[in-house]
Formats: C-alpha cells, structure tokens, sequence
C-alpha cells in the first residue's frame, strides 16, 4: 500500500505495533475452537463442576425459593437419562430457535426476490453529495434488517458510489463496513436480532425470576438513538481521518475489475413502490387493528405495549408478514419469482444460510439446559454479586466493565448469539443481584457487541471485505483494513459506552416496558 508517509515516522511505527499486535491476536483466536464446539465444552465442565460442587454446602440464598443454593449433581444416572430423553425436547423448545428462523423466512423472500437490494440502491442513489458519508453509514445501519444484505452489497456499492463521486473508494467501504458491522446492534428499525437477545436475556434473567418476561423490543429507543450517534461519529472519522490518510494511496486495480454503479431501472422502481405500498397498507391496517380500545391486539389491561398483548407477542410474525408479502410482490412484478417455488426456493436459501446456526444452537441450548439444571448459575450469579457489592463499585463502572468484557470476548467468538448465550446465563442473573435490570445489561452488551466487530479477522465477513478492497488497491490484506477500522471501533466503544452511561443518567427509556433497576421502580 503506497502512502504519502515514510517509515521512520512517529505514526507508521505506532501502526507497525498496533498490526503486530492485531496479529497476536489473530493467531491466539484462530487456536478457539468453534463456537458449537465451545458450548460442547462449556456442558462437559457444568456437569463435571455440578459432580464437584454438589457435595459443598453454601449459605447463600436462592433469589426464586428464598433458600439456600444448591448444586445439582448433572452425573447421577437419574440426571442422565433425564438429559437424553429430553434432547430433543430441549433443542425443539429452544427460544431463539424459531424466534431466529421464522424472521429468516420472510426476510429471505424480500432479499432473494430483490426487494431490498432495490429498495438499498434508491436510498443510496437519492443522496446530496454532502450527505454522502452519514446516508451510506444510515443504509448500512438498516440493513441490519436483512441480515447479510449490508455485507454482500451496501458495502461494495459504497466504494463504487464513492469511486463515482470522485472520493476514494476505500473510505466508502470502511463507512460502509462501519455502519453494517461497527453499528450492528443499532437500527431504526426493530429487526431480527430484538427479539434474539431478548430471547437469551430472557432466558438467563428468569434464573434469577423465573416469572420475569422481557419485551423483544426493550432496547429499540436505546437503539434507535444510537444509530444517529454510529452516523455523527462514522461521519467524522471518515472525512476528517480516514480519507485524508487514504489521499496517498494509489487505486491500482484492473479497470475491468472496478465494480459501476448499475441503475435500477423503470419497472424495478415501479416494482419497488408497489411493495412498499403494500408494506405501509399492511401497517397501516394494523394501526387501524390496534387503535380501539376493544382491539384484540391488546392486553386484557388496555395496554398494547404490554407484554402480554397478542401485539407484543407477535412482533417475529409481523416480521415476517411485512417482509414476505412485499417481497412476493417485487418479485412477480419484476419477474424474479415465476411460481409459488421460486417463493419456496427463497425460504429455502435462506434456511440453507441458517445452516451453521442450527447447529450452534442446538449445542447451545444444552449447555443452557444443563446450567440452569444444575444450579451453577444462581450460584455464581449470587457470588459474583456478593463481591461486586463488597468491592462497592459505582453501578455506572459496572456496567463499563460489562461493555468491555464484550468487546474482548468479541475478538475471538464472532457470533453476537453464541456470545450472549455465554455471557448472558452469568452477567445478567449477577447484575440483577447488584439491582441492574435485564434491560440495561442487554444495552451495555449491544454496545460491546458491536464496537470490536470491525477489527477482528475472525468475523466471518472480514475477509470478504478485504476482497472488496482489492478491487481497488491491490496490495490491501487483513493489516491493511484492521488499521483503517482501528479508529471507528475505539470511537465507538469509547463514545457509545459514555452516550449509554449519559443516556441513563438522563432517565430515557431504553424501550418498551424496559426499566434500568431490577425489581423495576
């Protein structure tokens, strides 16, 4: 990579030690197993430490019975034959499971139909020349929305539409990448990863209250505020950082090779507002369903936002209605889907994409299983909140603390829900103890989550975006693209863990029937 500096300078030597370090890294996390395996390990050692533990008496006091803890023994032969004529009930009945599958279904048939890559391209296209940088961060932001839509196009579309404003299109692609993997628990929008961690969150605070229920949608205030933080910081690094630093460096790739900018053209436009209009007729009927006071979208209370609201519990459903009827209308009206199989076929890709989670997750929830049959939980949940109250940390601290374990883990475990699977059954009963609620623990992991995404080779897209880098400079590696999204992932983990801490001084709402104290004031 050709640049204007030279290599006695302050700032290439501090850049050769930052990459030698990245590297450590990358050698240490390429040794991890997989995250399925992980799991696989993680039940081996609850089992083995439930045979160790359940001869110990403890005086700490289970929060749900209001007794003293116990630990359940995993390796008596009851036990056993309990877990393996339950396997299959266990994995079937594993929350995040349909949760995650079902908002695939939908969201497939708009992606495979072209739905949303039209509807991407619009968004890009109508852009102020000024507002080049915060529009492309704010599509890559909602892609989320589409799962892997911002990676295998919001990015690449980025360096082209830079390479066509004059602007080098490397920084187009880190904005880009920043806003779709920097900015992944952000978004407008309430999409599939809501109700995926609330799952998990769910799941690991009824350890502690077995009766608790978390909304899908208890961090989406929070969330939606962060996207504009996620533009405003994207925005200034990439103009005032990235592309100066980029200004020396040659775009020597193959002409040929260089992506354009195809235009979408007249019946695509008028296939994509036809969807959309459906889309909004679809939500708009649904206002129209829920205002009455008689409405069975409500609560027996009156409440709509309550948890026990028909509209609430079909927040996965609406996903998918909203997604698969438009994007069934996009693709008979451009002609991408022929017959109801191409719509099945759709499904299909995107179940087939959904191959590895279900591997993960039927390992995953074993694991859970096992930890919440065993007792360990509670256990560490209560010790852990003993000694953090011992040490008399500010709550605020606490929950930086919780932002950067996320962020560390999240160099070597890629997967947002392998890692809350993880840390999720041990950091939320803990902080539930200390009076934190679900809800604020599950925001601080959002931010962590996300704000080492960008550095990691280990993210599964990393290396793809490199590619995506070379069609312009052909020498670009995995250094290369580390040290230009070294300063958005510090930016945001400094800045967004400060705006959350700032947030909830300020009392906002993180979400719907979302609390920041546990028992909720």
């Amino acid at each position: 990579m050709t640049t204007d500096a030279t290599e006695s300078t302050p700032s290439s030597r501090k850049n050769k030690r930052l990459l030698k370090a990245l590297d450590s890294i990358e050698r240490i996390g390429n040794k991890l197993p997989d995250p399925a395996v992980l799991f696989l390990i993680a039940l081996s050692i609850v089992a083995l430490l439930s045979w160790l533990l359940s001869s110990f008496t403890f005086t700490e006091i289970d929060p749900r019975t209001q007794e003293a803890i116990y630990v359940t023994n995993l390796l008596t032969g009851e036990r056993v034959a309990d877990f393996l004529a339950n396997m299959v009930t266990t994995f079937t009945s594993f929350a995040p499971l349909g949760v995650v599958l079902v908002a695939m279904l939908g969201v497939g048939v708009a992606e495979h139909s072209g739905f949303i890559n039209a509807g991407l391209k619009l968004m890009l296209k109508v852009t102020p020349e000024k507002l080049l940088t915060p529009s492309i961060i704010m599509v890559a932001i909602v892609s989320h929305t589409a799962t892997d839509a911002g990676y295998v196009l919001v990015i690449p579309l980025a360096g082209v539409i830079f390479h066509a404003a004059g602007r080098h299109p490397l920084a187009g692609i880190a904005a880009a990448f920043a806003g779709v993997s920097g900015g992944f628990c952000a978004n407008f929008i309430p999409s599939a990863i809501d109700p995926l961690l609330q799952s998990f969150t769910q799941s690991a605070a009824q350890i502690v209250a077995p009766e608790i229920q978390i909304n899908p949608l208890n961090n989406w205030f929070f969330a939606s505020a962060s996207s504009l933080l996620i533009m405003s910081v994207g925005w200034f690094i990439t103009d005032r950082i990235i592309e100066p630093r980029l200004r020396g460096t040659q775009i020597d790739g193959d002409p040929a090779d260089i992506p354009r900018f195809e235009e979408i053209n007249s019946k695509e436009r008028g296939a994509f507002w036809l969807a959309t209009g459906v889309m909004l007729l679809g939500i708009a009927l649904l206002v129209y369903a829920s205002v009455p006071a008689d409405s069975p979208m409500r609560a027996e209370t009156g409440e709509l936002a309550d948890f026990s609201a028909p509209l609430m519990r079909s927040i996965v459903s609406l996903i998918f209605l909203l997604f698969v009827i438009p994007g069934i209308v996009y693709g008979v009206r451009v002609g991408t889907f022929k017959s109801s199989k191409d719509v099945i076929a759709a499904m299909s890709k995107s179940m087939g994409s959904m191959a590895y989670y279900i591997v993960m997750a039927f390992f995953c929830a074993l694991f859970i299983k096992a930890f919440d049959d065993s007792n360990i939980g509670a256990l560490l949940a209560v010790k852990g909140a003993d000694a953090l109250q011992t040490l008399a940390l500010p709550s605020g601290v606490t929950i930086v603390a919780m932002v950067l374990l996320t962020a560390a883990v999240n160099l070597f475990v890629g997967s947002s829900s392998a890692k809350w699977a993880l840390l999720g059954p041990i950091m939320v009963p803990m902080l539930m103890q200390l009076g934190l609620s679900p809800d604020l623990t599950q925001a601080a992991y959002r931010v962590g989550d996300s704000s080492s995404n960008i550095i990691t080779p280990l993210m599964p897209y990393f290396p793809l975006v490199v590619v995506y880098c070379q069609r312009y400079v052909k020498n670009t590696g995995l250094g290369t693209l580390m040290a230009m999204m070294l300063p958005y992932s510090i930016a945001l983990l400094l800045i967004w863990t400060a705006f959350l801490l700032v947030y909830w001084g300020l009392g906002f709402p993180l979400g719907l029937q979302s609390s920041y104290s546990f028992p909720a004031l």
